[in-house]
């Protein structure tokens, strides 16, 4: 639980191309305590603002006058870990795979309740309370095969190369680190992943799982690492075998 002061302390960076939006959801979140909240109406405006201050999580619409939410997402993660939820009208699976798919940590469709919003904010806030910050504190360095893993800085090599990983991807691989040849369910997957009750996340857990393998094995389709173990979940062979 994340207390008041923690809360206050708290950079929140809103992205959106609707004035009443913005200011009902800066209202509602400095009800629920935030203090420090930014404001955007355009994808360029947004990225300022998130090099400038930093912010500890962005809500971000995927509609934008400039560019599209998405490729705000992709820019931001150049340079920043930052959890991203992004609001949209499209209700589509296809367009929330997509929009997790390329970083995004989470989704929320319009028309929606502004303390929803406050709600996974808070949620993403909890989650990296406890992940990334105890995942920089074990300075290990995991080799398996061509594969090098930094668990402080988060850089992943493959044959000397850097791999580019989305931020979900890297937490993802990084849990899957912590638990090495542990067969890992899908519920404690999202939990400790994204935060979340284990509620519709089967599909997202699948496509971030692809797209490991996809950068990681020589084979994606026959990976030597990341193993579907069929009806429990997931683990990370480092033995190769």
């Amino acid at each position: 639980m994340i207390s008041m002061n923690e809360l206050a302390n708290k950079n929140i960076l809103l992205i959106d191309d609707e004035v009443e939006i913005l200011n009902l959801l800066e209202t509602v979140l400095q009800k629920e305590g935030f203090q420090h909240i930014w404001k955007a109406s355009t994808g360029a405006e947004g990225l300022s603002l998130c090099m400038s201050c930093q912010p500890d999580a962005v809500v971000l619409d995927i509609m934008l006058p400039d560019m599209e939410g998405y490729e705000v997402c992709k820019k931001i993660r150049e340079f920043s870990l930052v959890p991203i939820i992004f609001l949209s009208a499209k209700s589509d699976d296809i367009d929330k795979l997509l929009g997790l798919g390329i970083g995004g940590d989470d989704y929320v469709t319009k028309p929606f309740s502004p303390k929803e919003v406050a709600f996974r904010v808070k949620a993403q806030l909890r989650r990296n309370s406890y992940y990334p910050q105890e995942a920089a504190i074990n300075k290990d360095e995991i080799t398996f095969g061509e594969i090098e893993m930094n668990k402080q800085t988060g850089e992943v090599k493959k044959n000397g190369e850097e791999v580019q990983l989305t931020a979900k991807e890297l937490q993802l691989l990084l849990f899957l680190a912590d638990h090495p040849n542990q067969i890992l369910s899908k519920t404690k997957i999202c939990d400790a992943v994204w935060g979340e009750e284990y509620v519709g996340h089967d599909n997202t857990i699948m496509v971030h799982i692809r797209h490991l393998r996809e950068k990681l094995e020589h084979e994606p389709s026959k990976p030597e690492w990341i193993r579907t173990v069929k009806g429990l979940g997931y683990k990370l062979n480092t033995r190769g075998n």
